[in-house]
């Protein structure tokens, strides 16, 4: 039987390291962890109970249904749905009305269930590779499954049966692999579905669908006046995420600001006031995989394992949070019945499931928690390493090291 442990095969230092790092990492009951058994690639809320549980995209070819505020972490009991059939990992995962379940797969297939029952449902088939997002939407009354491959097309399916709608492509603008898809409700109407995509090249898209037709929105380029364009480009390289504030949370549509995450390490949001300019730039660091919005943070995640929560009004960064112990790939904001926010949850390559408060004192008690077990860990480490810990502060450090240069002249 072939081996697939990393210490069967020539590993690098650097790498040794790193997997040294994460192994004693693993353990850290940070963000109250669930450990599921794959790699988690995709999460989203679910609409039946937005303030307890969520749907998550695994590597191993399953959809499962995570009841988050179970006291019993063992993975039976949040389990309370398997959505199984793809043999390949599932990179996305939607839900229309609360009655379906959709998961994109490796597999170039979209394939469905029925939430409650989990019995299986229609396959939509037609990219011509991954496909990696997908969003369910109402236009003219009838239901739609729009989803992004890597394929560079973006179709539309009439979800009742099974049609493909139309496809969509930028004809003028290389649009390389989609990274997701959003729905601008603030500038959808009833006949017309306003939809927002993200992809491997900087440019971010909008379109306008209908049943008889679509179309890529060309509009005034606010950067050069008298100019148009056809793409939001506020990034250097791939957009990773979309997001913009839960529906009704902003008083006025024209102030309903996108938000987006980008492998440059940058997470920004763009002003629709000023045509979608950058209006607050967030330096996370490393490749940002994931962004999400509350009423008073801006919340951001990515390769570098942890969790960033900046303050919305100020820009200015407020903590960041450990736990993960490998790329986090996705954020969901909770919702109470009556659209009031819960806490936020992170998903990872690292199998774990993790929730993180809203509130400011518990964020700062975690803060806290965090940085004493950091100070007694350096502790253990110094007197490993030979001798106590260094009783200084780091003024005091940093003074002795200033005097010590000035003797060196």
């Amino acid at each position: 039987m072939q081996s697939s442990d990393p210490r069967h095969f020539f590993e690098t230092d650097a790498e040794q390291q790193k997997r040294a790092r994460r192994a004693a990492k693993s353990s850290n009951k940070y963000g109250n962890p669930i450990q599921l058994k794959s790699k988690i690639l995709a999460a989203v809320v679910d609409p039946v109970c937005p303030d307890s549980s969520i749907l998550v995209a695994e590597s191993t070819g399953t959809v499962r249904r995570v009841n988050i505020k179970t006291e019993d972490k063992s993975l039976t009991s949040v389990t309370t749905a398997l959505y199984r059939g793809p043999t390949t990992p599932v990179a996305c995962v939607a839900v229309d009305g609360g009655s379906t379940v959709f998961a994109g797969a490796w597999d170039k297939t979209i394939w469905s269930w029925d939430l409650e029952t989990k019995s299986p449902g229609r396959k939509y088939v037609g990219h011509s590779d991954f496909v990696k997002a997908i969003v369910c939407g109402t236009i003219s009354g009838k239901h739609v499954l729009i989803s992004g491959g890597a394929d560079k097309k973006i179709i539309v399916w009439d979800i009742q049966t099974g049609a493909r709608l139309h496809t969509l492509q930028d004809s003028l603008v290389n649009m390389l692999s989609i990274q997701d898809l959003l729905i601008d409700h603030a500038a959808s109407t009833a006949e017309e579905l306003v939809l927002i995509s993200a992809s491997s090249d900087p440019h971010i898209r909008r379109w306008k669908v209908r049943l008889d037709g679509w179309e890529q929105v060309v509009e005034p380029d606010p950067s050069v006046p008298g100019t148009e364009r056809r793409t939001i480009v506020e990034h250097e390289t791939t957009v990773y995420k979309l997001a913009l504030p839960h529906p009704g949370e902003e008083d006025d549509a024209e102030e309903v600001d996108l938000w987006t995450s980008s492998g440059d390490g940058t997470a920004k949001c763009l002003s629709r006031l000023r045509g979608f300019a950058v209006d607050d730039t967030y330096h996370h660091g490393d490749h940002v995989r994931a962004v999400a919005v509350t009423r008073e943070w801006v919340i951001t995640a990515g390769r570098d394992e942890n969790v960033k929560f900046w303050n919305r009004t100020s820009g200015e960064l407020h903590c960041t949070l450990e736990g993960h112990f490998d790329e986090v790939t996705d954020l969901v904001v909770l919702r109470g019945v009556n659209g009031q926010e819960g806490p936020v949850v992170s998903v990872s390559i690292d199998g774990t499931v993790r929730t993180w408060p809203l509130a400011t004192a518990e964020l700062d008690a975690l803060v806290k928690e965090q940085k004493k077990a950091d100070d007694e860990e350096d502790e253990a480490e110094g007197g490993k390493n030979g001798g106590p810990a260094s009783m200084l502060t780091a003024d005091e450090e940093a003074e002795l090291a200033a005097l010590m240069e000035e003797d060196e002249d």
